[in-house]
Formats: C-alpha cells, structure tokens, sequence
C-alpha cells in the first residue's frame, strides 16, 4: 500500500512538471487589436517561387534539389529541359508564384532568412501559424491564435548536432488589424523576445511584420 502510495505522488509530480513545462512553452501574451494597422508592408507584392524552383541558364522555370525523380529523366547532361517533355514537366513541378508574407528581423540558430509564414484555421476555430523553413534555415516562428490570446515559440531543429529545442516566449507583443483579419487575412506587427534554453546568456529575438491569408485546414 505504502509502495502503490509512493508511485501515485511520483507520477503526480511527473505530470505537474510535464504541464509546467508546456506551460512555460507556449505562453501566451494578449493581442493589441487595431484599426487601419500602419507600416511598411509593401513586401507582400514581392514574391519567389517555391523552395527548389528556378530559372535555369536556359530560360526554363526548372527545379534542383527536392524534385520528384521522374523529372531527371527529362533534362539533358546541362540541366536543359528537353523541348519534347516540357509540357509533362510542368504538369509535375509547381511553379506558381508565391507573395511574400512575412518580413522580420531576429536572432536565432541557423537561421539565413525566410519570406513566408502560413496560417491555418482548426476545428476548433483557433488559428495557427508556423514561417516556413528551407535548406539553410532551421529555426520557425510559431503562433496560435486563440480569441485575444497568442501563444509564441520558436522550434530550433538542429542539422547539427545541437538536437532538437524549443525557446519558450520570455516578453512580447503583437498587434493585429481587426478589419483585415475579419477578412481571413493577419495583417500584423509583433517583436517577441524568447527564453534561450541552449545558451542561457545569448539573447534571442524576432521581430517583424506579417501579411498572410488565412487558410483552412
């Protein structure tokens, strides 16, 4: 009985911390909402293609890197799509321009920059947004919107051998326009600082400007 008594408060205690750490992790700061949000967000009528996506030396919108093996059999030794198998070729390869959603400043591990950042609506009606990775950038900015609430971290995966790490949101704040989010769209300005649980002593950072539809699930 003493035996069964011990293991109960030991698991009690597991879960306390495990919910404090979670907690911690996703803290979450109240949004400012506004009306006619000012600043500069002339960067969302830039755009790129997606990641891998390129003009070659050609003149063709072709593809390097991640690209599906089928697409290989279709270029020549110099990386010339062939004049007969560029209509399939782009059957298979997306080559839609995407606008720029976000622009921001920071300070993070492996990071070399991103324009993107993409919001979904759950079933339950709370909103999340995650910036979009690539080859060289490894840290993402992480929002969930619930009502006037946002929750904030940034997810660090290492390519390294620095692991896997989360930097919880130490202070911050946002602010959203209240018309253009009606619309299904957040148009925000935010500055967050975050806890560094790697290296206590550095400082972590980001802060910036956001434009970006948001989508169902």
């Amino acid at each position: 009985m003493k035996f069964n008594f011990i293991i109960l408060v030991s698991l009690m205690a597991i879960s306390c911390h495990t919910s404090g750490q979670k907690k911690d992790t996703t803290r979450g700061i109240k949004i400012k909402w506004t009306e006619n949000l000012e600043g500069d967000f002339s960067f969302r009528k830039n755009w790129s293609y997606k990641e891998g996506i390129y003009k070659n030396s050609f003149g063709q919108i072709s593809c390097d890197w991640d690209c599906p093996p089928e697409v290989d059999n279709m270029k020549d030794k110099n990386g010339k799509i062939l004049k007969d198998s560029l209509q399939v070729f782009y059957k298979i390869i997306d080559t839609i321009h995407v606008p720029y959603s976000l622009k921001s400043e920071n300070r993070m591990y492996e990071y070399s920059g991103t324009n993107f950042i993409e919001f979904k609506k759950t079933e339950k009606n709370t909103i999340t947004g995650q910036s979009i990775n690539n080859v060289s950038t490894h840290s993402s900015l992480n929002l969930n919107i619930d009502n006037d609430n946002c929750s904030v971290w940034v997810d660090f995966n290492s390519i390294r051998d620095l692991g896997e790490h989360i930097f919880p949101l130490d202070s911050g704040t946002i602010t959203i326009d209240k018309i253009v989010f009606n619309q299904g769209i957040i148009k925000a300005v935010f500055d967050f600082k975050f806890k560094n649980t790697l290296e206590p002593e550095e400082k972590l950072f980001w802060k910036g400007l956001i434009y970006s539809e948001i989508k169902n699930k």
